[in-house]
């Protein structure tokens, strides 16, 4: 072989191995949020993805359920998750935050509210505690109404069931999504029809039903102290270490449950605007919050933060 040829061949080696770690790097810049099918999960989901792809990096939505974003987190498919709600989902997030492998991270959201509800009439009747529920049974028609399968709070109310807490031993659980529950749920109080329903805030339910949460949970169920909760974002093993810019960003990053109750009452309002615009807009109208996110925070590539996600706001 000629030396010039060996040189090539050389110089080509190079510039594949050069060519293919700059592609590892770039590659390394992708964060995956996963994310459930709830409106206040999918709202910070989404908003934390613009703020992404605004600041350089690529970024993706994945949606999964609640246990497969545990699996995903752990095993490094997925980078964030902003909906851990504690303590309902404490059964199935904890064994990943003990063995070190999802990383609990920060607090995003307190104040929270996650139990069980009825429509305001049934409380008014009698229904308003966990150990009123079983003596309307028949009115209830032995039925208690979750989201989709596999969901923590399904988990509880099964759980419930199970070991017949607070007498519901002969009660089903429905399980569908949280758009067809909702929507069963305010029907039912409109026609003055009983329902118990897994209820939560911030959401705009709270606006479009005239609903009352239960009293009694437990810390075997909702939390001892009647459902109210506090939602975390959690990371994955080794983000800190791996981009600790991006890290940052995500532990300034704080929903109020004010802020969440108006974007979700904007959604309601206007069916055209869709998540993901009306977080947005209500960042570009509160501009405080996200100056406040991206304090010592840059772009991918090292330059101020908030004047590139101001740009991005202004050109949508």
């Amino acid at each position: 072989m000629s030396s010039g040829l060996k040189r090539i061949i050389f110089a080509s080696f190079i510039i594949a191995t050069l060519f293919c770690s700059a592609f590892a790097a770039h590659a390394a810049e992708k964060i995956t949020v996963a994310s459930v099918s709830w409106t206040g999960v999918t709202i910070k989901s989404e908003i934390a993805v613009s703020v992404l792809e605004s600041l350089g990096y690529e970024s993706e939505n994945k949606v999964f359920s609640v246990p497969i974003t545990y699996t995903a987190l752990a095993s490094g498919d997925a980078d964030v998750f902003f909906g851990n709600w504690m303590p309902s989902m404490a059964n199935i997030a904890d064994k990943f935050f003990k063995t070190g492998k999802v990383i609990k991270y920060v607090a995003n959201m307190p104040g929270a509210k996650y139990t069980l509800a009825t429509p305001t009439f049934c409380a008014k009747a009698g229904l308003k505690d966990f150990s009123d529920i079983a003596k309307f049974g028949d009115k209830l028609d032995w039925k208690i109404y979750g989201i989709e399968p596999g969901n923590d709070g399904n988990m509880i109310i099964q759980d419930m069931i199970d070991k017949d807490m607070f007498g519901l031993g002969k009660f089903k659980l429905v399980a569908s999504s949280e758009v067809a529950m909702l929507a069963q749920a305010q029907a039912y109080a409109k026609n003055d029809k009983w329902i118990v329903f897994l209820g939560w805030a911030p959401h705009s339910m709270n606006e479009r039903i005239d609903m009352t949460y239960l009293t009694g949970s437990t810390d075997q169920t909702f939390g001892g102290n009647n459902g109210t909760a506090t939602v975390y974002t959690n990371i994955r093993k080794g983000l800190e270490q791996d981009n600790p810019n991006v890290a940052k960003l995500f532990k300034n990053m704080t929903f109020p449950v004010s802020m969440m109750n108006q974007i979700m009452t904007s959604v309601h309002n206007d069916k055209t605007i869709g998540l993901s615009k009306a977080g947005l807009k209500w960042l570009k109208a509160n501009p405080a919050t996200y100056e406040n996110w991206l304090k010592g925070v840059t772009t991918a590539d090292g330059k101020p933060a908030t004047a590139s996600f101001k740009a991005y706001l202004d050109s949508i």
